[in-house]
């Protein structure tokens, strides 16, 4: 059977509901929305409204990459895409599994998918907006590790880079992500939980944690060099806003505009839903000095 098997049987047997091998259909209802399916995990929202904001003429429409949180709700997710869509992006929207976070290898193996179709002939010429929830971070890092590994290859991707947003990153010690998670995932075998992922991490340091901290160190000497937005907040479990303090102060240094949103109470991938305005305003600002339209972009 080999590692990868018996991994796959493992992980299914202890996390059922999030390897199921089917991710739920979005049900994003719009009119002049078509929705194409790339892969189990990957849709395009191509947007053909009339409504939409006319884009600048001296090039392609922007393509939004949106990396939801491990679990979501396809109305959830919805909120996210409609806001962009209104706006007149087309969306891609990269869903994550569980056994790319437990599994990096797969996770790694994924990131260099995920380039495959962001150099697609489909959105080759594409200027592109990152918005990255909780582990979808750690899915973005796998496709950042990629292009800091053939950084002339894919500078071009790079270039088409506008900006990036990270909302409830994942950030911290292994033990404060296997702490977070079983709070988040598993409140009622929270203590079991960090204890079983704890001996998990020590017995396949070389297949988890060493990964992991490839993309610590890619996240912290990032490639993208884009203006970039962080939402995040103080009673977050997977998520040390003291650490993202850092983070973004050393982007600082390497000349990255960074713009940040902290509350000092929210919700780990519900920053939308509890603080609405300062969301809308603090996004709708950071897309605007993006100047990826030829008018103002509405929220």
């Amino acid at each position: 059977m080999g590692w990868n098997g018996a991994f796959k049987k493992i992980i299914s047997f202890l996390f059922p509901r999030y390897f199921t091998g089917k991710m739920m259909a979005r049900s994003i209802v719009v009119s002049g929305i078509t929705a194409q399916k790339i892969s189990k995990c990957i849709t395009f929202y191509k947007n053909d409204t009339i409504a939409a904001p006319a884009v600048t003429q001296t090039g392609p429409k922007p393509l939004l990459l949106l990396l939801p949180w491990l679990g979501s709700r396809p109305r959830a997710v919805d909120k996210y895409c409609e806001i962009y869509l209104r706006t007149g992006f087309d969306v891609l929207v990269v869903e994550s599994e569980v056994t790319h976070f437990l599994w990096p290898r797969w996770g790694l193996d994924y990131g260099a998918k995920i380039l495959d179709v962001l150099q697609s002939q489909q959105f080759i010429s594409r200027p592109l907006l990152v918005h990255s929830f909780s582990i979808g971070g750690f899915t973005f890092a796998q496709v950042m590790l990629h292009i800091s590994r053939k950084s002339q290859q894919y500078q071009s991707l790079t270039n088409r880079i506008h900006g990036h947003i990270y909302d409830s990153l994942v950030v911290g010690s292994v033990e404060r992500m296997a702490t977070g998670v079983g709070r988040v995932f598993f409140p009622r075998l929270q203590g079991l939980f960090q204890g079983v992922s704890l001996l998990y991490f020590r017995v396949f340091k070389k297949y988890t944690v060493d990964y992991y901290n490839d993309s610590i160190n890619v996240f912290w000497n990032t490639p993208v060099k884009a203006p970039a937005l962080f939402f995040f907040c103080d009673n977050d479990p997977l998520s040390d806003s003291e650490e993202v303090e850092k983070l973004t102060g050393h982007w600082q240094t390497q000349g990255i505009s960074v713009g940040k949103k902290r509350w000092k109470e929210s919700i780990h991938a519900g920053h939308l839903r509890e603080h609405p305005e300062d969301y809308l305003t603090t996004l709708h600002n950071f897309v605007q000095s993006l100047n990826l339209f030829g008018l103002k972009a509405t929220f």
